[in-house]
């Protein structure tokens, strides 16, 4: 099996090895998830009129600076990635 495969950017494919795709593969998954709960945050704060939504971004922060937050989102791409690529290659055979 190849040791390299192709990364898709918008519509230009980065060729790199497998590593580095799953690696950024988990980062943008990561990424993605925090956008989320940011978003639904702020959202929150809007809806209750407290803080406004700006107040949403303290909370926010304070929520994502926490190591067992981090990890728990990076455990979760982590295991979403494997499993998704192990999917895939049992469909193959």
């Amino acid at each position: 099996m190849s040791d390299r495969t192709q990364f898709a950017v918008g519509r230009h494919k980065v060729p790199m090895p497998r590593v580095m795709k799953r690696s950024l593969q988990v980062v943008s998954a990561a990424a993605l998830t925090a956008a989320v709960v940011l978003f639904v945050m702020m959202l929150n704060g809007f809806l209750v009129g407290r803080g406004g939504s700006l107040g949403g971004i303290d909370v926010w922060l304070a929520f994502i600076k926490r190591s067992d937050i981090i990890g728990t989102i990076i455990l979760t791409a982590l295991v979403t990635t494997f499993f998704l690529y192990w999917q895939r290659d049992k469909e193959r055979r």
